[in-house]
């Protein structure tokens, strides 16, 4: 029994292998935006790694008010899966403060001191405007800030400059998913050769089988008791359905075979694929249990090893 699945169709050229994408990657671009007098840059930084889901944790400066919806939205367009770490740094051409006396409460700090200067003149020293205005609360300080409208443009430039970085990361993520790609069909490959050896091997099972029950039972038997035919066949008959691995072998043709579409497809199969490991394991691991012959042992014992290997492989892709 020997695979038909065309081995020749996991061993593309690099040219040939479609792209799938890792969740692995790194982007960033700088801004720059005008109001007035005032110029605002900025520098974004979009990291991502493995994720059941989209997860964003985001890092903005709070007066731009809540984007985290808008983001999500954004990176949706793009990503299915990926823990997502966004941060935005920005800064202004124009760094003055403006300092802004609130009178009504410097005003009653005065009289109040004035009041108990005039009482104690002995004990008290006579009020200083240095001091007073030292008081928390006489003296506040303002940064320059943006009107709404200044802000909401602003945003709009930013969510703009954000799809840009994720576009970017795309590439990023696709560029690594290329090059597990080229690993995961190195490792198909080799389990497919590896399946075929069993295949090959288990053919010549029954007769192994029929002359190692005809010499057991001819040991138990007394000397010059013939075993019958009908006997030896029933035996036989016995221990290969035991060891029957034909159905096993089938469905991990079928595996492979659907593991390779899997590969070519132009939509995120992470999940599919990281599925498709546990059929092949759980194949492997029926045909190790089955096992009669040493040989086919070990081989399904490699089989187990690239499957694991293909499992660690897909974990990051998306």
């Amino acid at each position: 029994m020997i695979l038909d699945y065309n081995t020749k169709k996991l061993k593309k050229t690099r040219r040939e292998i479609l792209s799938i994408s890792s969740m692995t990657g790194f982007a960033s671009k700088n801004g720059e935006h005008f109001f007035d007098n005032t110029t605002l840059t900025w520098s974004f930084e979009l990291k991502s790694v493995n994720g059941k889901n989209i997860d964003l944790k985001l890092r903005t400066p709070s007066w731009l008010g809540d984007m985290s919806i808008q983001m999500r939205n954004i990176l949706s367009k793009y990503f299915t899966r990926g823990s997502f770490n966004v941060s935005l740094d920005i800064n202004s051409n124009k760094n003055e403060q403006k300092i802004k006396i609130n009178q009504e409460i410097l005003s009653q700090i005065t009289a109040k001191a004035i009041e108990l200067y005039q009482t104690n003149p002995q004990e008290l020293d006579k009020p200083k405007a240095s001091d007073l205005l030292n008081i928390k609360g006489v003296i506040e300080v303002e940064e320059n800030k943006l009107s709404e409208e200044e802000i909401l443009a602003l945003q709009e430039k930013l969510f703009a400059d954000f799809e840009e970085v994720c576009k970017n990361l795309k590439i990023s993520r696709d560029s690594e998913g290329a090059k597990t790609k080229l690993a995961l069909v190195e490792i198909l490959t080799k389990i497919q050769k590896n399946a075929e050896e069993i295949a090959q091997i288990f053919e010549s099972i029954p007769e192994k089988l029929k002359e190692k029950i005809n010499l057991q039972l001819k040991n138990l038997l007394e000397t010059g008791n013939n075993v019958s035919e009908e006997r030896l066949a029933q035996e036989i008959v016995f221990y290969i359905a035991k060891a029957d691995i034909k159905e096993e072998i089938d469905r991990l043709q079928l595996h492979l075979k659907t593991a390779h579409e899997l590969l070519n497809s132009k939509e995120a199969v992470g999940r599919k694929l990281d599925f498709l490991c546990q059929e092949l394991n759980r194949e492997a691991n029926t045909t190790c249990s089955k096992s009669v012959d040493i040989t086919i042992t070990n081989l399904g014992m490699e089989l187990k090893t690239l499957i694991e290997q293909f499992r660690e492989q897909i974990q990051n892709i998306e």
